[in-house]
């Protein structure tokens, strides 16, 4: 898949499992491609210790998000774990014709909004290496309780399931080989090069998403 329109920037959708360590590579990413920003996204959840509005997200009222989405402001909007997010269009438009390369950190839903509306762009997913390690993760990070931790094993067998959906498949195991292979298929895409599938990323992927 090319970039048509090389004076236009290129759109990286990357999604994960909770737990899957997605914020940390794309904020790795971030520090060492000046080409890439992150959209901001919108939720409707409150903010998290160390969270700043306008930086991490764009923490609005439930009021405000439903006229957001009357208005059609986003390309993309989702419901996850009782909060909505959406993905404003305007601001990702702007980027883009500014020859920057977006990456939108969503989940698969969103995901397959945004390729109906801009096909062109690169989804990669990023899966752990077994669901041991991801409720290793999700309990070392000291944030939910165990019931809601199993909600999210169960929603992150759910969501691996959509797998063959994406592009690419990245296995977050070692941090930095991770971080190397999501490099690696950024500038494979956008210097129209084909990137070499990994067989046993499928292959796990296959098992992890079985229900």
């Amino acid at each position: 898949m090319s970039n048509s329109n090389a004076h236009r920037g290129s759109l990286f959708i990357i999604a994960a499992p909770s737990g899957g360590g997605k914020t940390s590579l794309v904020n790795a990413l971030l520090k060492q491609d000046p080409r890439l920003v992150l959209s901001i996204s919108h939720t409707t959840r409150a903010a998290r210790p160390g969270e700043i509005d306008g930086q991490h997200y764009y923490f609005v009222s439930e009021a405000e998000y439903d006229q957001m989405v009357n208005d059609g402001d986003f390309m993309e909007y989702a419901r996850v774990f009782d909060f909505h997010y959406g993905t404003n269009r305007n601001s990702v438009a702007l980027q883009l014709e500014q020859d920057r390369d977006v990456i939108l950190e969503i989940d698969w839903q969103g995901a397959r909004q945004v390729r109906n509306t801009f096909p062109e762009c690169c989804l990669i997913f990023i899966i752990p290496p077994s669901l041991e390690v991801l409720r290793e993760r999700l309990t070392a990070r000291r944030q939910d309780s165990e019931e809601v931790i199993q909600r999210r094993m169960r929603d992150a067998q759910s969501e691996i399931s959509h797998w063959a959906e994406f592009d690419h498949l990245v296995v977050n195991d070692n941090f930095d080989t991770a971080l190397e292979e999501l490099r690696s298929i950024i500038n494979d895409y956008r210097n129209q090069k084909p990137h070499k599938v990994n067989k046993k990323h499928l292959l796990l992927a296959q098992q992890l998403g079985r229900r």
